[in-house]
């Protein structure tokens, strides 16, 4: 906490917290390009001086001088997790980089190999400051808005370092931060609803499995008091059922929250529908299956570009693995900046058929919402889908056995299941219906995934 005694640091702090919060709703495109172009100078000139960014720099070419802005980023080599993975850990930041001053973070390692990063102390003290700007977009104020956000609090998480280690031990020396409430997403769920109860937030934040599980709760008359303005989903994707069925037991809507470990906060959801990408703090690009830039309206991979903090630096990155599409709306709630239309999911939870064309995750996964809209009723707490082979998908369900008022049979539910799938995924695939009690979390990375393919790319 010595940096804190630091004028410069606090001065730092004072200056970004007075410019970052509102600044999407004051800049014109021409000032916002010319914001980025100088942070990515400023990006490419700290890059050199790691080793890993340097190697590949020198190899292909490239000295930081060659960079003038954005347009310039193509001239670029990609960075990989695989990059960072093995030049963990002195080779991913610069020799000089003071650790006492940072954190280590890590992903979590859902293929079995976990990315670990540095961050320093400003740039989680800028990630938390995003979250404002988020609660802001949705009607709130972190001084005033009572916020519970149940993430993850384990030592070495992204969340720990940006909510709870980067800045919060310091403000509490001078102002009351009661209004803000976390939560452990490895607590038990009843566990944590009877902590909401009591605390009765205006807004509620944490990944889709959770909200899940606290809805289901919610149906069971659990929460009573706990009846939140908005709802904040982040951490996975976040499919049309789970949305659907979290936002009737709250009866408040649910937005996304789009972010990762490696580059921190990266868009948010707004009731129009579209993602507000944070353009003044990370750049997209959107490319295609030969590293092309797609135009608007077309999926295309996410390249991310991180354009603030010391560290470890995020540049050109590949590792996010995400399919979205990108817009172009000028009017849109008055935010200058990047937008994305939808976020397809991740290139690995693609479904693959046999004719070698491929289905995004979230052209199948709306398909229970679908099925339940049609029946008037969320009798389906929970389903997977499992890809074992290009010609044979299973869909794993869970039924809620303590809704027997609702008029539609099991079988029925299951049936129609079964013929929205093979209309969706065509003859040529066996799909198989299965009803269980319970779907097993990923082991490696602690929660149920929505999508599991075993099949080789």
């Amino acid at each position: 906490m010595r940096q804190f005694a630091n004028p410069k640091f606090l001065f730092n702090i004072l200056k970004s917290y007075m410019t970052d919060i509102d600044r999407l709703w004051k800049i014109d495109e021409k000032k916002l390009r010319k914001y980025q172009n100088k942070a990515i100078r400023n990006m490419i000139k700290y890059a050199y001086t790691v080793p890993l960014y340097h190697d590949k720099y020198k190899k292909a070419g490239i000295h930081p001088d060659d960079i003038k802005g954005i347009e310039d980023l193509l001239k670029l080599p990609f960075i990989t997790k695989d990059d960072l993975r093995n030049n963990y850990p002195n080779r991913i930041i610069p020799r000089d980089f003071n650790k006492k001053n940072g954190f280590v973070i890590s992903t979590s390692g859902s293929t079995g190999k976990p990315v670990f990063i540095y961050i320093d102390r400003f740039s989680a003290i800028r990630s938390l400051l995003i979250f404002a700007r988020e609660l802001k977009a949705y009607g709130g104020n972190w001084r005033k808005s009572k916020v519970a956000l149940i993430i993850d609090l384990e030592p070495g998480s992204a969340e720990k370092a940006f909510f709870s280690e980067s800045v919060t031990p310091f403000l509490k020396r001078f102002i009351s931060i009661d209004n803000i409430k976390y939560i452990h997403l490895g607590d038990n769920p009843q566990k944590i609803i009877k902590e909401l109860d009591d605390f009765n937030p205006e807004y509620l934040g944490s990944d889709p499995n959770m909200l899940r599980q606290l809805a289901h709760l919610k149906n069971e008359r659990y929460g009573e008091n706990v009846k939140p303005k908005y709802l904040f989903s982040s951490g996975s994707m976040l499919d049309d059922y789970t949305k659907n069925y979290v936002e009737k037991a709250f009866n408040a809507k649910v937005f996304d929250i789009y972010g990762t470990t490696e580059a921190g906060p990266l868009a948010f959801k707004c009731p129009n529908g579209n993602y507000h990408i944070h353009s003044d703090f990370v750049y997209f690009e959107f490319l295609d299956d030969k590293n092309q830039p797609v135009d608007f309206g077309e999926p295309g991979h996410i390249v991310i570009t991180k354009l603030y903090g010391k560290g470890t630096p995020i540049i050109r990155y590949t590792g996010i693995d995400d399919i979205a599409i990108p817009i172009k709306e000028n009017d849109c709630c008055k935010v200058t900046c990047q937008m994305i239309k939808k976020i397809e999911g991740r290139a690995s939870e693609l479904i693959y058929l046999p004719d070698g064309k491929t289905l995004s995750p979230l052209s199948v996964t709306g398909i229970p919402a679908k099925v339940m809209e049609k029946f008037d009723c969320h009798k389906i707490k929970q389903f997977q889908i499992i890809q074992h082979s290009l010609n044979d998908i299973e869909i794993l369900i869970v039924l809620d056995k303590k809704q027997k008022q609702v008029e539609v049979t099991d079988e029925e539910i299951l049936n129609e299941l079964h013929k929205k799938f093979s209309e969706k995924i065509g003859n040529n695939v066996k799909i198989k219906i299965t009803q269980t009690n319970e779907i097993q979390e990923d082991g490696k990375a602690n929660q149920v995934k929505v999508i599991v393919t075993k099949i080789k790319k």
